[in-house]
């Protein structure tokens, strides 16, 4: 039954070179009214009707079949109103080389800024006003507690640089310069503190 169901719903192609035989002919009609009818009926009717495409046979003989060439095989036509996929804007050299300078000056700026601090809080002329960097304030891990923000300035400068968005790459260097400014206003404020 599964055999038949499968012969029955997928198409096999046919083989070209079988004779087609009709089985159930049609009567002749022997009316005299129908003399018309028979004259027509009296030519041979075609066995199978003319096919629409041409044959592999025929293309070949008509043009210069090349590699990989598919017969009635149209180019492939752009979709229009699709945006076509271009690749993440990449960064220049001499963006890179900025963006090296700025992490550099970044990190420097906050490590005068842990200095600083430490130094005015050991000799008693001030507080952390941090509060997630005042836990930090009495011991040398303030140093690598003050690289976390600009470390994240620098991936934030970096992610920028990349971006599909034209004004934003055109920005990606104020995260890493208002960081650096921060680090330093806060570390000349400190040494002004201590005498």
């Amino acid at each position: 039954m599964l055999l038949a169901t499968i012969l029955l719903l997928c198409p096999f192609p046919q083989i070209e070179g079988t004779a087609k035989t009709v089985t159930n002919a049609p009567p002749a009609i022997s009316d005299s009214a129908n003399d018309r009818a028979t004259d027509s009926l009296s030519q041979p009717l075609p066995s199978a009707p003319e096919p629409k495409i041409k044959s592999d046979a025929e293309l070949a003989a008509a043009e210069m079949i090349q590699p990989g060439y598919m017969p009635g095989a149209q180019p492939a036509k752009p979709i229009s109103g699709v945006k076509m996929s271009i690749s993440r804007p990449r960064e220049t050299p001499t963006e890179r080389r900025l963006w090296y300078a700025l992490s550099i000056t970044g990190s420097g700026a906050a490590a005068f800024d842990a200095w600083s601090t430490r130094r005015a809080i050991s000799e008693g002329y001030g507080t952390e006003a941090n509060p997630l960097l005042r836990p930090f304030s009495h011991s040398g891990a303030m140093y690598a507690a003050t690289q976390v923000s600009p470390l994240l300035m620098d991936f934030i400068g970096k992610r920028m640089m990349v971006s599909e968005h034209k004004w934003i790459r055109s920005t990606w260097w104020l995260p890493q310069s208002i960081g650096t400014s921060v680090s330093l206003f806060a570390g000349v404020h400190n040494t002004r503190l201590v005498p």
